[in-house]
């Protein structure tokens, strides 16, 4: 008999296909869910929805008490540290002050300047006198669903701003460009972009389009007034492994553009002053290196993986850039990676990661020559810190952005001679009405290290209430990435504090796949290796256990994107050792999806995942680890798959078709639901406006506290 109490989950139709590749046939009953056209689709998501919305009815006011959190405990109306910026024009210099800020009830930030007239940083805190609106957000987002800025690029004699937006969630952007005099913009409008666009010179626009996979591929100059079909193709990239960027330079002599793959790169430069002539390779192209490059006046500086896998810093002149030329000013070390370089007149600012935290280094110039980096000194044991690069081209001071588990993101100004810092703004965490103030002595911070299968040491960074002890009996959410070379940082979050005040343990599993400990780690975590991140993982969450700082009946696990594939992995490697697991834009039918290149991304991602299309190896290496392949017919921790329709990089049908076969495979258990949730209008990021994304995060959170403090 059906139980009639209780909501039942929606069951998907079953339309088998078969997939053959290597001799190997495989019966896909859920590949017709992928045609967001479909009717039978969009039924199907809407009635997941109800469902999870059925069943997590009972948390509305959890959900209700989270969002109050975050609302209570932040500064609504803000301001952002004012950052200077000069232009030059016919009749000489104006100098500015740019910031955004925010308004209390809006959802998006305004964009604003005012003049410098004393060369006195304006006080954040006051409301400013002269205040110039260049784009409020909230006024483009009116009679939208959507609401995502791209470019924002002010002219180099400050009188145009060219914008780009995205309505949809599919990251395909419209630009603009508005007289800031008027406020007014004017045609012709671009579609189709990739997220940024600059200027060469006041006169022309130089944007990126997408191909119809999502990849930027060409660059082109618009000349301001002109009909767009006169526009000129400055650069194409027709290997479909490679996507093609272009940004201006900090002194706005030099565009630069870059095509990327994940293994491979190329730069090429072109005078501002030649805003359609043919751009010049740097270096060429070499498979298996990777540069950028860096202008800094009459020099280039590469930052390359020829010599060190962990990347060295070599400079040439600008106008013989070529790699025989290359004369190394920082010597690569292995285990530290350099990241990104920044130019200025009389210094270079380095970031990277040494033993696996972000750090940075200052090479102040002399004349052609840079002298040997100094490395800033911060004092946490767990932080972030990162470069803003803003500042004009002269500044002799940097902004960093700073900020740990236990510390709220801050301003420093950085003194590029003498390496001292100024603390320009921390951004403030409003008393609670019921917890009052926020003192960071009340949390702890720390960094473990687990042992993986292989006898590797995984770091783990973790935070807690100071008043949790490790006796096992306190809830736990690990967060985990791991791939891509990308690092998760241990960073502060406002809405993390409804986690840790509920005396919830916090730890983040810094896996193979990621960038923490330099390239190597990256590499024992991608295409054969990849198994690796998943196994890391699990041992993280083991260590933890064994530590006393949770118990399995106590574990949660979350992860978003690729991410989401590690969430479904160790779901299956590890069943017993999770009580709930998140899954965001989950990347979770990764086999199907990689053997599909006319999909957005796949191609790109062969260098990443393998080419199971081509290779044996590869494929049955995938087939071994893509969670939508290998659910077992065991007690599984009750699931949330989050996903967007509109989502371009992670369709929307991976978790949706990782869901309807978990319901049938898994073995039931009514107090471990397994839920899809589809944001009908959203992207990768999620729905859009600063209040959806904090009842989207508290929807998350609730879910996740209901399952592991119960």
């Amino acid at each position: 008999m059906t139980d009639t109490t209780t909501p039942q989950p929606p069951v998907a139709a079953k339309h088998p296909i078969i997939r053959s590749f290597h001799g190997d046939d495989v019966t896909d009953d859920y590949e017709w869910l992928r045609d967001k056209a479909d009717p039978a689709v969009i039924a199907h998501l809407e009635a997941e929805n109800g469902y999870t919305e059925a069943m997590t009815a009972s948390l509305a006011r959890l959900r209700q008490e989270i969002f109050d959190d975050i609302s209570a405990r932040t500064q609504q109306t803000d301001l952002s540290v004012p950052a200077h910026v000069t232009h030059h024009d016919e009749q000489g210099e104006s100098r500015w002050w740019y910031f955004s800020r925010t308004v209390e009830g809006q959802d998006y930030p305004l964009r604003c300047r005012v003049p410098d007239t004393d060369g006195i940083r304006p006080d954040p805190t006051r409301a400013l006198a002269d205040e110039q609106v260049l784009l409020d957000g909230n006024a483009e987002a009116a009679g939208h669903d959507f609401f995502a800025l791209g470019a924002f690029s002010v002219s180099p004699d400050g009188r145009l701003l060219a914008w780009s937006v995205d309505h949809a969630g599919d990251e395909r952007f419209t630009s603009y460009v508005r007289d800031l005099s008027t406020g007014k913009d004017f045609g012709p409008v671009h579609t189709d972009l990739a997220h940024g666009l600059c200027w060469a010179g006041n006169e022309h626009v130089v944007y990126s389009r997408v191909d119809e996979a999502w990849r930027p591929f060409q660059v082109f100059s618009h000349q301001l007034g002109t009909d767009p079909e006169q526009d000129v193709l400055l650069l194409q990239e027709d290997d479909d492994r490679f996507w093609l960027g272009v940004d201006e330079c900090r002194d706005r002599t030099q565009l630069v553009f870059m095509a990327g793959s994940k293994l491979t790169s190329e730069c090429w430069l072109l005078s501002t002053d030649e805003p359609t002539g043919a751009p010049r390779t740097v270096a060429g192209r070499i498979e298996g290196v990777e540069y950028q490059a860096e202008v800094a006046g009459d020099r280039v500086l590469l930052l390359h993986n020829r010599d060190c896998a962990d990347y060295s810093l070599s400079t040439a002149s600008l106008h013989s850039p070529g790699a025989e030329h290359w004369r190394t000013v920082v010597d690569g070390q292995t285990g530290t990676r350099l990241e990104s370089v920044d130019a200025y007149a009389g210094h270079v600012v380095l970031s990277g990661r040494r033993e696996g935290l972000s750090a940075i280094a200052v090479l102040p110039r002399d004349g052609e020559d840079f002298l040997e980096p100094r490395w800033v000194g911060f004092d946490e044991p767990l932080l972030e810190v990162q470069p803003h690069s803003e500042q004009d081209y002269g500044s002799a001071t940097v902004r960093v952005f700073h900020t740990s588990l236990v510390t709220p993101p801050g301003v420093l100004e950085l003194d590029l001679d003498g390496l001292g810092t100024t603390l320009l703004r921390r951004t403030p965490v409003l008393d609670h009405p019921v917890h009052g103030a926020y003192d960071p002595a009340d949390y702890v911070q720390e960094r473990l290290w687990a042992t993986a299968e292989d006898g590797t040491r995984v770091p783990i960074s973790l935070v807690r209430h100071k008043d949790v002890v490790a006796d096992g009996s306190a809830p736990c959410l690990l967060y985990g990435y791991g791939s891509y070379e990308a690092c998760i940082p241990p960073s502060f979050s406002i809405s993390r504090l409804s986690l840790l005040q509920r005396g919830i343990v916090f730890a983040i599993a810094h896996v193979r796949g990621g960038g923490e400990m330099g390239r190597a780690w990256y590499e024992q975590g991608k295409e054969l290796s990849k198994p690796n991140t998943f196994s890391d993982f699990v041992s993280c969450a083991r260590h933890l256990v064994d530590l006393g700082w949770t118990s399995p009946d106590r574990l949660a696990a979350r992860g978003r994107s690729a991410g989401g594939l590690l969430m479904g992995a160790v779901t299956n490697l590890a069943p017993e050792l999770f009580r709930a697991v998140h899954a965001g834009v989950p990347f979770v039918d990764a086999l199907t999806t990689i053997l599909k290149p006319e999909l957005p991304l796949t191609v790109v991602e062969w260098e990443e995942w393998g080419n199971p299309m081509e290779d044996p190896e590869v494929y049955a290496c995938m087939k071994g680890y893509t969670p939508y392949e290998n659910i077992r017919a065991v007690r599984y921790p009750a699931i949330l798959a989050t996903t967007s329709l509109n989502d371009t990089r992670v369709l929307f049908t991976e978790p949706a078709k990782w869901v309807a076969r978990l319901r049938e495979t898994v073995e039931p258990d009514p107090q471990r639901p397994i839920l899809l949730q589809t944001e009908m209008v959203a992207g990768h990021g999620g729905v859009s406006g600063r209040y959806g994304g904090w009842r989207e995060e508290a929807f998350e959170l609730a879910w996740i506290i209901s399952q592991i403090t119960g």
